[in-house]
């Protein structure tokens, strides 16, 4: 893949880089630019930083909007060619660019966070310069945002390789110029890696390379512009899971061998006022339709897949109906784990359908989710899904046994 670069300043090294991914975000990126600009300024002014906007070639001023920002520092636009989009593409010609600017740190923030501060930049990067390796954020999130995270990737992530990183795809991070070299070299660099996998993609192989990783809490919520939730899920939900089990392929001499989880350094917790996050509507009707509805389409996927006392008791699931519905975090955790296994051994049409029949019952288990924790304050939910991701791990044996 080409990369198109501007750099009129000439920039040929620098300390610090802070990186905006964009595809059509004119109304969005000059905010976000000057917001990063003055992060670098308030906090790290004996240092040389430079904005990067890695862009997928907007056709709405994009990048018009980018070098318009107002900011004392330096400035670079790359882009890939016209018609090749993916947030994956985006950070992989930054990883290029890194390479040649060799930088102590890199931080990426995507552009429409509205309520994104200076000070976000001094949480992220800080951490690198300190020695961390790698850092993810740890936004405050309503109990029902970012069901995918909390259902799906943390417990996977966290069960396969041994770290509770909390939100491991929050779409916005920090690392070592040095790991550039890593990402840069990992085999598997699918279609998912390349769009929506990208970011639990990163995480993951840094957790591969054992190097010193932190979260930084951020303290407030992470607001985007309103998007309707079912507009992009069965594709964002494929990648993502895809991911995941391609690097479980990969991996698999690795994360066998782990064990346990331990936790992950915090940093950022000094006295500051914590922010409510948004309310999140949640339609259980839909959830429960979407679940039900399944078996028509998935039945056979799921027969075939599964083992039988795991199909038994989603048979049995469906006849509580809505008012009585609950899929159990074991039988979440074996779904999971028996379709990775089979993930495994299928062609690329088989991994698509089976990656779709997974979907209804990850409705399934958010509909279990708002129902276990709709009177629960915002930490008893984080302890409930922590209690979930502990089922994960003393369940490992098990996909360790079918795994081999």
């Amino acid at each position: 893949m080409s990369l198109l670069e501007e750099n009129p300043q000439k920039v040929a090294r620098c300390d610090i880089v802070v990186a905006i991914p964009t595809f059509n975000e004119s109304e969005t990126i000059a905010r976000t630019a000057e917001c990063a600009a003055r992060g670098l300024l308030d906090h790290f002014g004996d240092l040389s930083g430079v904005i990067v906007n890695c862009d997928n070639h907007s056709a709405d001023g994009t990048k018009e909007a980018f070098f318009s920002s107002r900011s004392e520092i330096p400035r670079i636009y790359i882009s890939t060619p016209p018609g090749v989009h993916g947030k994956g593409n985006n950070l992989r010609n930054l990883y290029e660019l890194v390479r040649r600017l060799e930088p102590k740190a890199v931080v990426v923030v995507e552009s429409d966070i509205s309520n994104m501060g200076p000070h976000w930049i001094k949480k992220l990067a800080e951490p690198v310069l300190k020695g961390m390796g790698y850092v993810c954020p740890l936004y405050v999130r309503h109990k029902y945002e970012a069901t995918l995270t909390s259902s799906i990737v943390y417990p996977m992530t966290r069960c396969l390789y041994g770290r509770r990183v909390r939100q491991p795809n929050a779409g916005d991070f920090a690392f070592k110029g040095e790991l550039v070299e890593t990402f840069l070299t990992c085999p598997i660099w699918t279609d998912s890696v390349r769009n929506y996998g990208i970011d639990t993609w990163m995480t993951t192989v840094a957790l591969s390379t054992r190097i010193p990783l932190s979260q930084a809490f951020i303290g407030a919520p992470k607001i985007h512009r309103v998007k309707d939730p079912y507009a992009h899920l069965a594709q964002l939900f494929r990648q993502i899971v895809a991911t995941i089990f391609d690097l479980m392929i990969h991996y698999a001499d690795f994360w066998p061998q782990v064990k346990w989880s331990k936790p992950t350094a915090l940093s950022g917790m000094e006295a500051q006022e914590v922010e409510t996050p948004l309310p999140v509507e949640v339609n259980t009707a839909r959830l429960h339709d979407r679940f039900v509805q399944g078996f028509e389409s998935f039945g056979h996927v799921w027969q075939a897949v599964f083992d039988q006392t795991v199909y038994h008791k989603l048979v049995e699931i469906r006849g509580l109906g809505l008012q009585h519905f609950s899929l159990p975090s074991q039988t979440w955790a074996r779904i999971l784990f028996d379709a990775a296994v089979a993930y495994r051994s299928m062609g690329e049409g088989e991994r698509t359908n089976l990656l779709d029949a997974l979907l209804p019952l990850y409705l399934g288990k958010v509909l279990t989710l708002v129902k276990k924790t709709e009177r629960m304050s915002l930490q008893q939910a984080e302890e409930y899904i922590e209690n979930e991701c502990t089922i994960f791990e003393e369940n490992k044996p098990h996909l360790i046994k079918r795994w081999e």
